[in-house]
């Protein structure tokens, strides 16, 4: 047995792993007593010996809906019993307002949902959800942060436990501060094991570094079954689920929402959702046919290129990757004959999305070139390509579903990449130029 010092409330008997002046739980001043507290240190293991495969019966799991619209077919048909999913995302994201409309939708279709906070308080919380207008229904919350608070709420068997966040939670077999190490994989590896022995669905959010990666151990996502981020810019009102990890469905899902007063609202139908209020007779705009999984749809490449005053011209990209930017103009500069050196190019993706897409390359170089003649591109003009450092156009993923949609939203000309050796398309970006901007394109 190990012996280790935990401090016990007198008044609550609520155990806390180190000694502060008031209890975490019952707000007592000056209650916290040392005692000695003793753990195992583990038993033997029992043999465990190989199995055929298809000796073992096939297990189908029941699924729980989360009543929520579009969200069952990103995770899999819903939620997996004893499955423990993390969410992601920036402070501020609409995280935590997601998940109160997940357990609201759950707990009045009839399943039993616990949602637990050690962030906010239970007027807090219940100010949250009176302002998204949850409270016509029953919504069960707890405001803690320990962790063997959830583990007895878990014994209950509710169908949903929400523990937001983990890195605020502490666990009594663990020493440190909430958020270390220490105590993060302790807290994750106690609700994973009880998870999978009650059946309960447990979702942990996570906070995310300056990097924009879930804080703590990486262990922390290879012990979850199932990790969610939720992207966005928080001055813009579109948001992006996007499905990293899934053990129980397919993975590099997406699904879009729209931040409004009531909380997210799924955008059904994102082809053209980002291209309202668009007007066709400026320059430096062209629209891209984008793959995010296996949706495509829509989305405008914005250009602007202006005489620099600087002795380093600038180069700004907002929702794609800057080198990205770098590359396309170095091959610009190299195969179209254009002089880019004196000027300043900025770029970036409406919507205030942010795009990883290699197809958004050709979309690029024409909206570059739109701005530096000052030239707007055909109104219906659509395009996707991966552009290397030859000037090629490459074919990307998802050709057939970019080329299908484009015809169906009747988009024309379709500028692409060539889908084989005598199929239709472009296949070098100086024959696009010429294309589009006839005697200024010629070099």
């Amino acid at each position: 047995m190990k012996t280790r010092t935990a401090y016990v409330c007198s008044a609550c008997k609520a155990q806390s792993p180190r000694w502060q002046g008031q209890c975490p739980k019952c707000q007592a001043w000056n209650t916290l007593e040392p005692v000695q507290v003793q753990s195992a240190q583990g038993t033997a293991p029992t043999a465990n010996r190989p199995v055929d495969l298809r000796d073992m019966s096939q297990f189908q799991e029941d699924r729980i809906s989360t009543h929520l619209l579009g969200l069952d077919p990103v995770l899999g048909s819903g939620f997996v019993p004893g499955g423990v999913i993390l969410v992601g995302g920036e402070p501020g994201i609409g995280k935590s307002t997601l998940l109160l409309q997940v357990a609201s939708a759950m707990e009045n279709s009839g399943k039993a949902v616990i949602y637990v906070s050690g962030e906010e308080s239970l007027s807090q919380i219940r100010g949250r959800a009176e302002r998204l207008g949850m409270l016509g229904g029953r919504l069960t919350a707890m405001a803690s942060n320990q962790a063997e608070d959830i583990l007895a709420c878990m014994e209950d068997r509710p169908a949903l436990v929400v523990v937001d966040s983990v890195q605020t939670m502490v666990s009594s077999k663990a020493e440190g501060l909430p958020g270390s190490v220490s105590q993060v994989r302790a807290v994750a590896t106690a609700l994973v094991e009880r998870a999978k022995q009650t059946g309960v669905t447990v979702i942990l959010v996570g906070h995310v570094t300056k990097d924009g990666q879930i804080a703590g151990p990486k262990l922390l996502e290879h012990m979850v079954d199932t990790v969610l981020y939720l992207e966005g810019d928080k001055e813009h009102l579109f948001r992006i689920l996007r499905v990293v990890k899934n053990r129980f469905g397919p993975s590099n899902e997406i699904l879009l929402f729209e931040m409004k007063e009531q909380g997210m609202s799924v955008i059904e139908d994102p082809s053209t959702f980002f291209l309202q209020a668009r007007d066709t007779a400026l320059s430096g705009t062209a629209l891209v046919m984008s793959m995010e999984s296996q949706r495509p749809f829509v989305v405008e490449v914005q250009a602007l290129v202006t005489r620099t005053f600087l002795a380093f011209p600038r180069r700004t990209a907002l929702g794609f990757d800057s080198n990205r930017l770098h590359l396309l103009i170095a091959v610009m500069e190299k195969r179209l004959q254009v002089n880019l050196g004196q000027v300043d190019v900025y770029a970036k993706v409406g919507g205030g999305l942010r795009m990883k897409d290699p197809g958004l390359d050709l979309g690029i170089v024409a909206a570059i070139l739109s701005s530096l003649y000052d030239r707007p591109l055909p109104e219906g003009a659509v395009f996707w390509g991966e552009v290397d450092l030859n000037g090629q156009i490459r074919p990307v993923t998802g050709h057939d579903v970019r080329l299908r949609q484009a015809a169906n939203l009747g988009y024309a000309p379709m500028v692409h990449p060539r889908a084989g050796a005598k199929g239709d398309g472009w296949s070098r970006i100086s024959d696009v130029q010429r294309m589009l901007f006839g005697e200024l394109g010629k070099k």
